[in-house]
């Protein structure tokens, strides 16, 4: 990725499995964040990805989701 992913301040975005369903929960700031990001990678090489975890800006406790840009 050629860019720097853009945190607002005070993001919380939390990624669950529960029964089967992906579940992306996140405040505002989050929300905005993930806008940011997604927007971003539209602009990116198919193939370019963004990888967030718990290690990695997820809260606590969180699965790994990848983001993808396909075609």
């Amino acid at each position: 990725m050629k860019q720097t992913l853009n945190w607002e301040d005070g993001f919380e975005i939390r990624f669950e499995i529960t029964d089967g369903e992906g579940v992306l929960s996140a405040n505002r700031e989050g929300i905005l964040s993930l806008a940011n990001h997604l927007r971003m990678l539209a602009d990116e090489e198919p193939g370019c990805h963004i990888h967030l975890d718990e290690y990695n800006s997820l809260e606590e406790g969180s699965g790994g989701l990848i983001l993808v840009r396909t075609e």
